[in-house]
């Protein structure tokens, strides 16, 4: 794709996500979307093309750091209730509770009791949310390895880039099969039909950025859609299931 017909689609996805915005601040829907995904995986560069235009009091991004002493002693999930969208406000998850179920299992941050928990009680807390009302939507983010190694030698070189360089990015590649495992049972066990997991191949940024827009946009309902924007291309975004794990569609 050209960089000139990139920038002329975005725009496209962009004032749709304009109106989108217009709509739940009207009638005050709480929107919440989590985006997962190896090192790397184009969490950011998504983020930053889906809230470019929207309004920053109504647009709110989470990317929470280590969790202090306190948080530690605290519910796991207590933390991030904190963050949780109110009426009108559209909430974007750079990483979520779901780091439990990845860079804290394969790195040891938690210990089995406390990831078997997590397995077993999420469901039920993304439940309690649907129930309240929360329009919760969750994307995977998936690069291959080559990728991976790629933009994260990229990253150590560029001077704009290297704030998002951290020790456990040293170890990603070291342990690529460890978290292709947590990946895979993270999807297995926390796939539901109220809270489902939507796939994005993000090996090439522009058709992950444009293509998770649509998928958005065609989840929710507003005002004034333009039905044609927001038909994502299922090669890029598609819904997970099983077969995913065996077709070559998730990165091995």
């Amino acid at each position: 794709m050209t960089g000139k017909r990139y920038k002329a689609e975005l725009r496209e996805l962009q004032i749709e996500l304009v109106k989108l915005q217009r709509h739940f601040i009207g009638c005050g829907d709480r929107i919440l979307v989590l985006l997962e995904g190896r090192d790397a995986a184009g969490k950011d560069g998504v983020i930053k093309r889906i809230t470019a235009h929207l309004s920053p009091r109504e647009t709110r991004v989470v990317a929470l750091g280590r969790p202090s002493d306190r948080d530690l002693g605290e519910w796991y999930f207590q933390r991030y209730v904190a963050h949780l969208p109110t009426a009108g406000e559209f909430v974007l998850f750079n990483r979520s509770w779901y780091n439990r179920a990845g860079v804290e299992r394969v790195m040891g941050f938690c210990t089995r009791a406390q990831y078997e928990e997590f397995m077993e009680t999420v469901l039920g807390f993304e439940q309690m949310l649907a129930r309240a009302g929360i329009k919760l939507l969750k994307y995977y983010l998936d690069i291959s390895r080559k990728e991976q190694r790629g933009r994260l030698k990229k990253r150590e070189r560029d001077p704009l880039t290297q704030w998002k360089t951290s020790p456990v990015d040293a170890k990603a590649l070291k342990h690529w099969k460890d978290y292709s495992r947590a990946r895979d049972e993270m999807l297995v066990r926390t796939h539901s039909a109220f809270a489902p997991w939507k796939i994005v191949r993000a090996e090439d940024k522009r058709a992950a950025r444009l293509n998770l827009i649509r998928d958005l946009l065609g989840r929710l309902h507003y005002g004034g859609k333009d039905k044609r924007l927001a038909v994502p291309d299922p090669r890029v975004v598609f819904e997970f299931d099983q077969a995913c794990l065996r077709d070559g569609r998730l990165a091995p």
